[in-house]
């Protein structure tokens, strides 16, 4: 578990399943800004991947996490991912509708990026957001990230192509974690 002042990242297990199901099988939980899987996603399949992770999620090394509050309650779900073959890292990450905008999404970024600078051999983490994601480039941009570039119609949302930012920071322009306070 990755403890921060007033969340924590736990590592997904069977446990979450429930949980993680309602989350990805919400259009509201992906947003207005992102695209959400392009079906449903069966429960039975959620448990095989904790059971038995397929090759490509071996491949990109594949880790979510449950964000949660102090009291247990869970409130979003964030994950990296590595960019082969070149070792660098990738974030995502989502909140129920209702836990929006409370400062949550600055915090479990902050916790990830110093997680992953702290354990593993990388030299840069990368994000990609919706350029009408003004809120999501509020907390990156406050988290130390940069924006690099525009990933022109990226991703289709709701019938509409989208232009993505790609964001990112370097290990020289984190220097210390800001946010971990503890690792179990």
């Amino acid at each position: 578990m990755l403890e921060g002042k007033t969340i924590n990242l736990k590592v997904l297990e069977k446990e979450d399943i429930d949980f993680q199901f309602a989350c990805v099988n919400q259009i509201d939980f992906w947003g207005k800004y992102t695209h959400p899987p392009y079906e449903q996603i069966p429960k039975w399949y959620l448990m095989q991947l904790i059971d038995n992770p397929n090759d490509f999620q071996k491949a990109i090394q594949f880790k979510a996490f449950i964000i949660e509050k102090k009291d247990g309650t869970k409130i979003g779900l964030i994950w990296h991912i590595t960019n082969q073959p070149y070792g660098t890292m990738e974030i995502a990450c989502f909140f129920v509708p209702s836990e929006r905008g409370k400062g949550y999404g600055a915090e479990a970024t902050q916790l990830m990026v110093d997680y992953l600078f702290l354990s593993k051999d990388i030299v840069r983490i990368d994000i990609l957001t919706n350029v009408r994601n003004k809120p999501a480039q509020r907390v990156l941009e406050n988290t130390g990230f940069t924006v690099e570039g525009t990933i022109r119609k990226h991703q289709l949302v709701r019938g509409v192509w989208n232009d993505f930012y790609l964001l990112s920071i370097l290990r020289e322009e984190w220097k210390e974690p800001k946010t971990l306070t503890k690792t179990e």
